[in-house]
């Protein structure tokens, strides 16, 4: 965390060493986790608030891709927000540095199948594209204010779906479908969870897309229903 350098990753302050536990100083993040962050208020911010949160988890992202670091575990209980409504890439636990093949295998612990690449699961092969698909994941919570992906389906169910092509459908942004995620976004997210990893964007090309959504708006818009499109996925699905 030490050589980390950038507005949207978590910055490291220093270590205590002198008395056990050793401690890691971080800077402080007064609004906690991007989930509870989001879970608190829920309703409470506009299609374009959210996606500035977003962009700077991409942000993040672009600046550790570029660095060849993968995080593994990209989440929004993860992502640190500060007084400003800064988010923070955190959490480096599971997070490594790639190998000249641009992979990193693993051959034990536990991964968070819901976020995680199929790719990633089944063949334990860590690439910054399986860290796109976790975007995608972390996307969507942020649309729909930390509601848990998949929701109650464990985990070789959310296997089985995304094996036969399922997707989550797009969020609403209100309980009382006020709201509604704009299918461009979602076509976003659908972009990170393509099932061939190379076909999955960049993290620069992620932030420059949100970037051109936030300074023209108007790019938001879509004329199909996203209330519709969403009964017709579980139509299909279920």
């Amino acid at each position: 965390m030490g050589q980390f350098d950038d507005p949207n990753v978590i910055h490291l302050e220093g270590v205590v060493v002198k008395d056990l536990p050793i401690l890691i100083v971080m800077e402080f993040m007064s609004n906690g986790s991007l989930q509870s962050f989001l879970q608190k208020n829920d309703d409470k911010f506009t299609a374009l608030q959210l996606l500035g949160m977003a962009r700077g988890v991409a942000s993040g992202m672009k600046y550790l891709s570029e660095k060849s670091y993968i995080h593994r575990d990209l989440a929004a209980r993860n992502i640190l927000v500060n007084d400003d409504m800064v988010c923070k890439v955190a959490d480096f636990g599971m997070s490594r540095e790639l190998s000249k093949d641009d992979t990193y295998d693993t051959t034990g612990g536990k991964i968070p199948v819901k976020w995680t690449a199929p790719e990633a699961v089944q063949l334990k092969k860590f690439t910054i594209a399986s860290d796109v698909w976790s975007y995608g994941i972390l996307l969507w919570e942020v649309m729909c204010y930390g509601e848990r992906p998949y929701w109650n389906w464990g985990n070789n169910e959310v296997l089985e779906r995304l094996a036969s092509g399922f997707r989550l459908p797009p969020p609403m942004l209100s309980e009382y479908f006020l709201q509604s995620c704009p299918k461009v976004v979602h076509d976003l997210m659908l972009s990170c969870w393509h099932k061939d990893r190379v076909k999955r964007p960049k993290f620069k090309d992620i932030r420059g897309t949100i970037d051109k959504w936030i300074q023209s708006p108007e790019l938001l818009t879509h004329e199909e229903s996203v209330v519709t499109k969403r009964a017709t996925v579980f139509l299909k699905n279920d």
